[in-house]
């Protein structure tokens, strides 16, 4: 019997996601985000929880220039 791979979502100060491989080290500057599971399930999950996939600081910017105009 073989079984899927597992995977974690991790995140970053920018508020990206990745999947990366459940028990390998994080890569400097990654978190887990508390997800893990298949890679289909945790694709799953980060299109549900990232629908926005601007960096974070981006998202900012934009959002003040709006605000600062009109």
């Amino acid at each position: 019997m073989s079984t899927a791979a597992q995977y974690q979502v991790v995140v970053n100060d920018e508020e990206q996601h990745a999947l990366w491989p459940a028990g390998a080290l994080l890569p400097a500057g990654w978190r887990a985000e508390g997800f893990a599971g298949t890679e289909e399930e945790c694709s799953a999950h980060v299109d549900r929880v990232w629908p926005d996939i601007r960096p974070l600081s981006l998202r900012r910017s934009t959002a003040a220039r709006a605000g600062g105009e009109g």
